[in-house]
């Protein structure tokens, strides 16, 4: 068998290389094994109990003072070469290929794994580690988790898989704020209940406002007790209808109590009906007690003369909506009520959201008057701003004779 001694170091690095045992350097014998064929058998390595040995391992340094034994040339055959080569060079190919197959894995896994949720958000997996409260993350790290959270189902859950393990897209609610409740439309009065969970009475009431006014019982009401003076006041354009603020000092004594004018606004047409009749437009004198009980003076308007107070209003409407426009001029708002203080009343609501029941209304019989210019000047506006009619779902009614 032929042999080749110059080979000896580039071989030696193609083994290291390979990632197997390393042959030992010229002079050092080699571990004991089968000798191949055609070889020069090693040298026994020194044994470990010998006096003076370092190592059990082969090519320990000898004993300070011993002579090393001289071991002859190293050689190797070829057929064995090229297996040993062959061996770790197959072994290299597989250890390359298994690290590239666990890179896509760990790739793969983390591209439909769900997100991480933010501990302050959504609650921990069973058998997660809990989190310390005083625990603080970097904002990076909840400003990067933010935008994944909204594939999160309900109470922080991850979402189901699909085959295959993609997870399915949850639907993920709007973020854009509140709508608005309107008069007509997705936000109309159907709607109202379902905007806000605060607005749930005015589906679930059963005491909402307005109604037809009708049939009530007739009886010697105690009379209506107004103290209104003139003051300052501004006008509003809320979006909903236009709304006088008026100062403080203003009453009204009713049923034992007494309520101070806060604020009266418009609607058209008329939110109440008096005995089945609809009219032009009404309008609305909110009060309220110390103990926040709110009492509703509706003033019924129809076509006819002008209206000075109405006047006084309109001349003041500001040039944008939300911007309230204080007035040079102070206002009475005893001029909105009519000679004939005849009412009808009933316990009801609020005609706008939320709908807050518990409302003392009082409809004046006799109604004011505005002229067609006037109501224009509304319509431009607002040219339907009135709740539907309600139930009266039993509600006693009574009325002055």
């Amino acid at each position: 068998m032929s042999s080749f001694p110059v080979l000896r170091p580039l071989l030696c690095a193609a083994l290291l290389c390979a990632g197997g045992p390393a042959l030992p350097a010229a002079g050092v014998a080699p571990a004991a094994t089968a000798a191949p064929t055609g070889a020069v058998p090693a040298a026994p390595a020194p044994s470990a109990s010998a006096p003076g040995a370092g190592s059990s391992g082969p090519g320990a340094p000898a004993a300070r003072g011993a002579a090393a034994p001289e071991a002859p040339p190293f050689e190797i055959g070829i057929p064995d070469l090229q297996q040993r080569i062959g061996e770790r060079l197959a072994a290299l190919r597989a250890a390359r290929a298994a690290g590239r197959r666990a890179v896509a894995a760990s790739a793969a896994e983390s591209a439909v794994a769900p997100p991480v949720p933010l501990a302050s958000h959504v609650p921990a997996a069973p058998g997660a580690r809990a989190t310390d409260p005083g625990e603080r993350r970097p904002a990076s790290d909840a400003a990067a988790a933010a935008p994944r959270l909204a594939a999160l189902g309900p109470a922080g859950e991850a979402p189901a898989r699909r085959p295959g393990g993609r997870p399915a897209v949850a639907a993920v609610p709007s973020t854009r704020g509140e709508r608005s409740w309107s008069y007509a439309g997705e936000t109309g009065p159907e709607a109202w209940a379902a905007l806000r969970p605060e607005y749930a009475t005015c589906a679930s009431g059963r005491r909402q406002s307005p109604i037809d006014v009708r049939d009530g019982i007739s009886v010697d009401l105690e009379p209506l007790r107004f103290d209104y003076q003139p003051g300052a006041f501004s006008v509003l354009d809320s979006g909903h209808t236009v709304q006088v603020d008026v100062a403080p000092g203003n009453t009204l004594s009713v049923g034992g109590r007494r309520y101070e004018l806060k604020q009266f606004h418009f609607h058209r047409p008329s939110e109440e009906r008096l005995e089945g009749r609809a009219y032009e437009m009404d309008v609305h004198l909110v009060h309220a007690d110390p103990e926040g009980r709110l009492a509703v003076v509706a003033v019924l308007v129809e076509g006819g003369k002008a209206h000075p107070l109405v006047q006084q209003v309109w001349n003041n409407l500001p040039l944008e909506p939300q911007q309230p426009q204080a007035a040079p001029d102070p206002i009475d708002p005893a001029k909105l009520l009519p000679a004939d203080r005849r009412y009808a009343t009933y316990m009801g609501s609020l005609t706008t959201p939320p709908c807050t029941e518990g409302v003392l209304w009082i409809v004046l019989k006799q109604p004011a008057t505005m002229s067609p210019e006037q109501i224009a000047i509304f319509a431009r506006l607002y040219p339907m701003n009135a709740r539907p009619l309600q139930a009266a779902g039993g509600r006693r009614v009574k009325q002055s004779n």
